[in-house]
């Protein structure tokens, strides 16, 4: 009995020490657990509080567009020399497509984080790594998935609603410019403007020349947006309408920019990424376009208005005109359904007639106008030769 009461103890003693065992094993998981839980939402909460992450190529892109537009809305006719017109021309010439084209984008980008509710739906995918590398992974793959996340109808209205805005503003300044050339040739004060340009040939050169130099953005403008991006305020846009998808290339690239930073995936070790969203096909290609016309414009020019009139039409307007035709949805005509007059019945059934075809509606284009033309003044008279513009200038200016 004895024996077997000591056998009983000991037995009891070991299933006493592999329970102690088991939940010392027990309780060391859970605290594992516990530690990676709170590692992780740690993790999370240090990504949705930290600032967005957009680097310097993205700000200095940006910086480079909002500073040429901005000058070239300023522009207004009045000029009171050839000197007067050829240093706006100076100025006018001076951008470079491929540049103006990726900070339309850029510019955009930074616009979209001025969206509180896309900011806010973007970093709902970064409350732990594997969502969040899982979001940047499908918005590299396919930037047109940035539009259907939260809050992209918001970005999305918000950069519509401030670039057509600018675009307003240099339509303004163009409609100015193109009209005082119209109004100086016919005005008897104004003969310096009616007279051959001096030295022609050199200033077309000089405008070919500083198109050829690479633009360099203003540092007040970089550190300003640099600023915007990273608090989301800054900017003064106004409360955005909501626009739905599809969206134009551009803003879709824009949208998928800006989500990048707010997952804090556009930083500088994220360049090659990033410089590939800034590229629009697009715009680049109505950039270019516009420059070539512009220097044909030139060559065709002979008096001063003439060379005005190209500032107004192949620099100004045709910036206005790039930018809506790749930033802004395509106009949409509708037609309210045909209605049908009450008249007697007829003793006979009638046969139903089809409902006329829908509308078709074109494609708008975004090529700037290949020659200048605004609208012709009033014919010459019988055995008076045509005027100068009247050669130049064929066709209606864009609206």
């Amino acid at each position: 009995m004895r024996l077997f009461s000591s056998r009983g103890a000991s037995t009891l003693a070991a299933l006493a020490a592999a329970s102690v065992l088991a939940g010392c094993a027990s309780n060391k998981a859970a605290e594992e657990a516990e530690a990676a839980r709170i590692a992780q939402e740690t993790a999370a909460q240090a990504i949705l509080t930290k600032p967005v992450s957009l680097n310097d190529s993205v700000i200095q892109s940006a910086a480079i567009y909002l500073g040429f537009t901005r000058d070239m809305a300023t522009l207004r006719g009045g000029f009171e020399s050839p000197e007067a017109i050829l240093a706006a021309m100076q100025r006018g010439a001076t951008y470079q497509p491929d540049q103006i084209s990726r900070g339309l984008v850029a510019y955009a980008s930074v616009l979209a984080l001025q969206s509180p509710e896309f900011v806010a739906g973007v970093r709902q995918f970064a409350l732990d790594r594997a969502t969040r590398d899982q979001a940047v992974a499908r918005i590299v793959a396919d930037p047109t998935y940035a539009s259907t996340l939260p809050g992209a109808d918001a970005a999305a209205g918000l950069i519509m609603g401030v670039l057509d805005a600018d675009i307003a503003a240099l339509r303004t300044a163009a409609d100015s410019i193109e009209n005082d050339a119209y109004a100086i040739q016919a005005d008897g004060r104004q003969g310096w403007a009616r007279q051959p340009v001096p030295d022609r040939e050199a200033r077309i050169q000089s405008v070919k020349d500083l198109s050829g130099r690479t633009m360099l953005a203003n540092a007040a403008d970089a550190a300003r947006l640099a600023s915007a991006a990273a608090s989301g305020s800054g900017l003064e846009v106004s409360a955005p309408r909501l626009r739905q998808p599809p969206y134009p290339p551009a803003v879709s690239s824009a949208l998928a920019l800006a989500a990048l930073a707010a997952l804090d995936a556009a930083g500088e070790n994220a360049i090659a990424n990033t410089d590939a969203l800034q590229y629009d096909r697009a715009s680049q290609d109505c950039f270019a376009s516009s420059k070539l016309n512009l220097y044909q414009c030139l060559a065709a020019s002979r008096p001063s208005y003439e060379v005005e009139f190209c500032l107004g039409r192949h620099v100004v307007r045709d910036l206005s005109t790039c930018a809506r035709g790749t930033a802004l949805p395509a106009g949409v005509i509708t037609v309210d359904a045909p209605m049908q007059s009450r008249v007697a019945a007829p003793s006979a059934a009638p046969t139903p007639s089809l409902a006329p075809p829908p509308p078709s509606v074109p494609r708008p284009t975004i090529t700037p106008q290949s020659l200048p033309a605004p609208a012709a003044p009033p014919p010459a008279s019988p055995g008076t030769a045509a005027s100068p513009t009247q050669r130049l200038n064929a066709a209606p200016p864009a609206p």
